[in-house]
């Protein structure tokens, strides 16, 4: 980990504008043939992203996020799934896995342009993010079948090592597993980048990023944030945190409880609060950075950005609102057997 990386005050993190129609010009050459499938990949890369962002992003240059002083930029791919076919998995689009490694492998070096453009004197790093896939190891999709799964470990693994290794070539800094549903999900994500690690002989940092789904605290799997911890502690993050389904209100708590015992960095991009009844949001850029600055003040967090709804201003307002703070010190754990089904188990004794 490059120690300006762990001296910076906290880290702001976000998707650089506009990365998706950029991919896609860079492979419209190889669907060109194939008109309703270009037209579906394109469509897919923008709601997978911050189509939120739309009405600002058409009117902004790529580099205009990195001007407001964010230290992360996110070369994002969710990596969605729609079927098996020969032992591979396909991108949402069917018929997009030939695409997969590249369009990773475009979107990092997008970003990596954008990130190497910039001559302002601050340090910026491209986070290659992986996504949780539309598919879940440890439920069952049938109601009447709890043993019923459609996916397994091995076919995930395979899909995030394509996705792993196209971040990694196109110049990615550091990996974000992020939007963590189900924990075997990120496991077999995990397991994927350490292969990517070990056949190129250099490690990258890695962030781990859980979601809880609602105000029950859990993630979809049905683990608290602690247990996740516990579950994901073994990889050595460079950071653990929460993204995505809740705003910094709903989030708050949670995340509290998983950096009273997660002895590394916390990273936290809520979304601008919850959806309306159409799906949008409401949440000002105020109020987010509200929400942010009183975590970073009270020493929760370590890296701060903005998920589903959040927009260039929030973006900066959040920068201004942790502009100085001191980032959180990971506490000193006692060494113990800690462990963790749905809920996390420490041995006392």
């Amino acid at each position: 980990v490059p120690q300006n990386m762990l001296e910076v005050r906290p880290t702001i993190m976000c998707s650089v504008p506009r990365l998706y129609e950029k991919i896609y010009a860079r492979i419209q050459d190889k669907v060109a043939a194939d008109p309703p499938l270009r037209r579906k990949i394109f469509n897919w890369a923008l709601g997978v992203g911050r189509a939120s962002f739309a009405a600002q992003l058409e009117k902004r240059p790529a580099g205009a996020w990195l001007s407001l002083q964010k230290s992360v930029a996110e070369a994002l791919v969710f990596g969605k799934i729609k079927e098996r076919t020969g032992g591979r998995l396909k991108l949402f689009v069917s018929g997009g896995a030939p695409l997969a490694r590249e369009i990773a492998e475009a979107s990092a070096r997008i970003a990596r342009a954008v990130v190497d453009g910039r001559r302002d004197g601050r340090p910026r790093w491209v986070a290659g993010a992986i996504g949780p896939t539309n598919r879940t190891a440890s439920i069952s999709p049938d109601v009447e079948d709890p043993a019923a799964r459609n996916i397994d470990f091995d076919t995930l693994r395979a899909a995030y090592r394509e996705n792993a290794e196209g971040l990694v070539e196109g110049g990615a800094d550091l990996i974000v597993i992020e939007t963590v549903f189900d924990t075997l999900n990120a496991k077999a994500a995990l397991y994927a980048v350490e292969e990517v690690f070990e056949a190129r002989g250099r490690r990258l940092p890695v962030i781990v990023s859980g979601t809880v789904v609602d105000l029950s605290g859990r993630t979809l799997s049905g683990q608290t944030p602690e247990a996740f911890w516990y579950s994901v502690r073994h990889a050595r993050p460079f950071a653990a945190g929460l993204n995505c389904a809740l705003g910094a209100e709903q989030m708050r708590g949670f995340l509290a409880d998983m950096a009273r015992v997660a002895d590394t960095l916390i990273s936290a991009y809520p979304n601008a609060g919850l959806p309306n009844a159409f799906g949008g949001y409401d949440e000002t850029p105020e109020t987010t950075a509200a929400h942010l600055g009183a975590w970073a003040r009270d020493g929760l967090v370590n890296v701060v950005g903005g998920c589903c709804g959040t927009t260039p201003a929030h973006v900066e307002a959040v920068v201004e609102a942790v502009a100085g703070v001191a980032p959180r010190k990971p506490p000193r754990m006692e060494r113990r057997m800690r462990l963790a089904g749905l809920e996390p188990f420490v041995l006392a004794a």
